[in-house]
């Protein structure tokens, strides 16, 4: 990944994603551009213009903390973002790029991870920043029970969601859904740029879905740490669950992500027909 074209691309798009109004500025004569203009930037920033366009075009190595806060500020960036110019600016100074390089990759998960896993009695999941989805306990994978009917190993999310058609029934707010697969790739390009895999799945999905390719051309990042989804399984019809995800200390790169259903609600008789289903039924693997 070419550390100058993403500080440009990303710097770019927020600032055609803000009108003058919201940064309560005038807005006199017709406007050639959406959003600011690199002048607007520099002034709210505090900066010379000169300055600022040469950090727009990807020269963020040496920049300190103090003019990072004030791009940041100036383009109104939320805590995903502006940790997302952070690491841009740690990778041009190649700090990030050391880091990144000497850490171990975890393709699996251990046995007794997954031993743990499978104590939990609510759908619970293991995956990695690519949206692999490399561990499940039963319910968890009778719940996502369309990813593994797919050949490939493990399962992916991003595949799923955009190369998958029963992802669309699946997710019955599919574009909500592939915003929030597409921006949680975006944010792990930038913690990782060196990642060969992750690079392969963008190149893949990008030249087979246009979809993918138009949200990825956007640049939104975001960190999703909880939350409510909204499911159809096709068994037991229409879940909205609450999700906690929370990283693994011991295992680099590794989230688990439990999901529960609000007491007395159908989603939670749902998920006792689902446990009832799985039983019954030995459709998925360990993988």
């Amino acid at each position: 990944m070419d550390n100058r074209s993403e500080v440009r691309e990303f710097l770019t798009s927020r600032r055609a994603k803000i009108t003058p109004a919201q940064a309560g500025l005038p807005v006199a004569g017709r406007r050639r551009v959406p959003g600011l203009r690199r002048s607007e930037v520099a002034a709210l920033a505090g900066m010379s213009v000169e300055y600022y366009a040469k950090l727009e075009r990807g020269s963020l190595a040496g920049v300190s903390a103090g003019v990072l806060d004030a791009i940041a500020r100036a383009l109104r960036l939320d805590d995903a973002e502006r940790a997302h110019l952070l690491r841009l600016a740690h990778e041009a100074d190649g700090s990030n790029a050391i880091l990144r390089r000497r850490r171990p990759r975890q393709p699996t998960v251990r046995p007794r991870l997954q031993g743990m896993l499978d104590t939990i009695t609510a759908p619970a999941i293991i995956g990695n920043h690519r949206s692999d989805l490399l561990a499940a306990n039963h319910l968890g994978r009778a719940m996502y029970h369309d990813l593994y009917t797919g050949p490939a190993r493990p399962p992916n999310f991003a595949r799923f969601t955009f190369l998958d058609s029963a992802a669309r029934r699946f997710f019955p707010d599919w574009d909500l859904a592939a915003d929030m697969t597409v921006a949680n790739l975006r944010t792990a390009a930038g913690q990782d740029p060196h990642d060969k895999d992750l690079h392969d799945l963008v190149g893949e999905l990008s030249t087979r879905n246009d979809d993918f390719r138009r949200r990825w051309a956007a640049h939104d990042v975001r960190t999703h740490g909880t939350g409510v989804k909204h499911f159809h399984h096709h068994v037991v019809g229409d879940l909205t669950l609450a999700y906690e995800s929370m990283d693994l200390r011991a295992e680099p790169d590794l989230s688990m992500t439990i999901y529960t259903a609000e007491p007395g609600s159908p989603s939670e008789d749902a998920l006792r027909l689902l446990a009832s289903w799985t039983a019954t039924h030995p459709h998925t693997e360990h993988t």
